[in-house]
C-alpha cells in the first residue's frame, strides 16, 4: 500500500507546507492488489465449477430441516391454529416472535445496500450482494408466520384492499394492517434492488458460459441479463436506477421495523405502551442483521478462500457496527426500566420487574448477556481479528435477538392487569418444529444463491481496486 503523501492544496495554511503531515494510508478493500481478471474468475468460478460435495450434504440437510416447517404448517392448516401453544392470556407467542425476528434479520441487507451506498462507504462492496440475498430470504421466512396464523390461509388475500364478495374492508387503524403494506413494500423493493444490482454480473456469466459452449446456461443468464452489453448508455441507466432504488430503500430501513414496533407500542399492555420502541426496534434489527451477515460470510470466506475480497477491514467494520447498535440496544433496556420508574405507573413498573425476576427471568438474562455483554468484546482489536471468535459471537447475537422478541411478547402477556388470568406460555411441538424448519428454508435458498449466482458485485469490487483509480500507476500507488 502506498505511503505517499498528498500535495498541499492551493490556499491551504502555509504551516502545512512546513509540517507536511503524512496521510494515513487507507485500508485495502481488495487484498494483494488483485487484478480485474482475477476478481472475475474468482467470483464467477464459484458458480461455474462442479458442485462440491459439501454443498450437496448441506443442501440435503437443509431440505430435511425445511421439511419440519412444511410438515408443521400442513398439520396446522388441516387441524387448526389450536395446534400451536397459544392459550389465554398469551395469544401472541412464537408466531409473532419469529415474524419480528426474521424481519429484523433482513434489515442489514437494506442498510448495507442503500444507506451505505448513499454514504459512499466502499467497504460494503464485498458483502452487499450476500446481505441483499439474506434480506429477501429472511422476508420469505418471516411471511410464513402471519400468513398461517390467520388459520384459513386461503383467505390471506383479504388483508389487501381488494374488493371481495363479503364487502369486508380492512381496518386501516390497525398496525397489523400497516405491517401488510410495510413488509410487502419492503420485500418488493429488496428484490428489485438485488436484481438490478446483479444485471451486469449476470451478463458476465452469460458471456463466460457462451464462450465455453454451454448454450443453455448462457441463454438462461442472458434472459435475466435483459440484453446488457455494457455500453455507456446501459451503465448510465443502471447507475441512475440503482441510485433511485437506494433512495427508496433508505426510508424503508427506518420505517419497516418502526411499523413492526407499532404492533406493540400502540397497545395499552404494560411493557409495550412506550415511545422508545421505534428507535429501539430499528437499532435491534440492524444489530441482529449484521450478526447474521457475519454468520453467513465468514464460512463463505473460509470455504471459498475469499480472504482477499472479504478482508479483515470488512470484518472490523461489521464488528464496530454491531458494537454501536448493541450499545444502543443496551441503553434502551436501561431506559425502559428508568421510564417505568419515572412514570410512577405501578402496572408499568411491575411489568419490567416481572421480566427480570418473574417466571421468565432465565430468558431475560440470556437476552441481556447475548445483546449487551457479547458486543462489548468487539472493543478489543484482538477479538475483532480472531475470525473464529467473531463467528461465535455473531451466533450469540442472533440467539440474543430472538430472546429479546420472546421476552417482549411473552412476559408482557403472561401477566397482565388481572392476576386471576395469569399463565405461563409453553410452545407446542408443532411451533418448535415450524420455527426451526424456517432455518432450513433460509439455508436452502441461500445455498441455491451461492451455487448459481455471483455472490459478490463484480463491477463494484473492481471499482474499489487501485487499478480503477485513474490517478494510480501500474502498481496501484497514487501519482501526481
Amino acid at each position: 500500500m502506498s505511503q505517499a503523501t498528498e500535495p498541499i492544496a492551493a490556499g491551504a495554511p502555509e504551516i502545512l507546507a512546513e509540517v507536511n503531515p503524512a496521510v494515513k494510508p487507507r485500508a485495502e478493500l481488495v487484498g494483494h492488489n488483485r487484478s480485474f481478471s482475477w476478481i472475475t474468475d474468482k467470483i464467477c468460478g464459484i458458480a461455474e465449477e462442479k458442485t462440491p460435495v459439501w454443498w450437496w450434504w448441506c443442501f440435503i440437510a437443509a431440505c430435511f430441516v425445511a421439511s419440519f416447517t412444511v410438515a408443521g404448517i400442513t398439520y396446522l392448516v388441516s387441524t387448526g391454529v389450536g395446534v400451536w401453544g397459544h392459550r389465554n392470556p398469551v395469544n401472541w407467542a412464537w408466531d409473532i416472535v419469529n415474524f419480528v425476528f426474521w424481519i429484523g434479520i433482513g434489515h442489514a441487507g437494506t442498510l448495507i445496500s442503500a444507506i451505505l451506498c448513499l454514504l459512499r462507504q466502499k467497504w460494503r462492496t464485498s458483502i452487499n450482494r450476500s446481505a441483499e440475498a439474506m434480506t429477501i430470504f429472511a422476508v420469505v421466512c418471516a411471511a410464513i408466520f402471519p400468513v398461517f396464523h390467520i388459520g384459513r390461509v386461503w383467505y390471506a388475500w383479504f388483508l389487501f384492499p381488494i374488493p371481495n364478495s363479503n364487502d369486508i374492508w380492512q381496518n386501516y387503524r390497525s398496525p397489523l394492517e400497516w405491517d401488510v403494506f410495510a413488509v410487502s413494500t419492503y420485500g418488493t423493493v429488496s428484490v428489485l434492488f438485488w436484481y438490478v444490482g446483479m444485471i451486469p454480473d449476470l451478463a458476465t456469466m452469460r458471456d463466460r458460459f457462451a464462450a465455453v459452449g454451454k448454450t443453455v446456461r448462457a441463454r438462461l443468464y442472458g434472459l435475466f441479463a435483459m440484453g446488457w452489453r455494457g455500453s455507456s448508455r446501459h451503465w448510465s441507466n443502471y447507475e441512475m436506477a440503482y441510485l433511485i432504488l437506494a433512495g427508496i430503500s433508505t426510508p424503508l430501513v427506518l420505517s419497516v421495523h418502526t411499523i413492526v414496533s407499532f404492533d406493540f407500542a400502540v397497545s395499552l399492555i404494560p411493557g409495550w405502551h412506550t415511545t422508545i420502541f421505534p428507535p429501539y426496534f430499528v437499532a435491534g434489527a440492524i444489530f441482529s442483521g449484521f450478526g447474521m451477515v457475519l454468520s453467513l460470510v465468514l464460512p463463505l470466506r473460509s470455504i471459498y478462500h475469499l480472504e482477499d475480497l472479504i478482508t479483515q477491514y470488512h470484518i472490523d467494520c461489521m464488528c464496530k457496527v454491531i458494537l454501536a447498535t448493541g450499545t444502543m440496544v443496551g441503553y434502551a433496556y436501561a431506559m425502559e426500566f428508568f421510564i417505568a420508574w419515572y412514570s410512577a405507573n405501578p402496572n408499568e413498573g411491575f411489568a419490567f420487574i416481572n421480566r427480570a425476576f418473574g417466571p421468565y427471568w432465565w430468558s431475560y438474562f440470556i437476552m441481556v448477556t447475548c445483546n449487551v455483554v457479547t458486543p462489548q468484546f468487539f472493543w478489543f482489536k484482538a477479538v475483532r481479528n480472531n475470525t473464529a471468535l467473531v463467528f461465535i459471537l455473531s451466533l450469540f447475537v442472533n440467539v440474543g435477538m430472538w430472546f429479546e422478541r420472546f421476552v417482549i411478547i411473552a412476559t408482557s402477556l403472561a401477566r397482565d392487569f388481572l392476576p386471576s388470568s395469569w399463565g405461563y406460555y409453553t410452545p407446542s411441538v408443532v411451533e418448535i418444529f415450524t420455527f426451526f424448519g424456517t432455518f432450513g428454508v433460509f439455508s436452502v435458498l441461500f445455498l441455491l444463491f451461492i451455487r448459481f449466482l455471483p455472490i459478490m458485485a463484480i463491477a463494484e469490487l473492481k471499482a474499489v481496486t487501485p487499478q480503477a483509480n485513474p490517478h494510480a500507476d501500474a502498481h496501484g500507488a497514487r501519482y501526481h
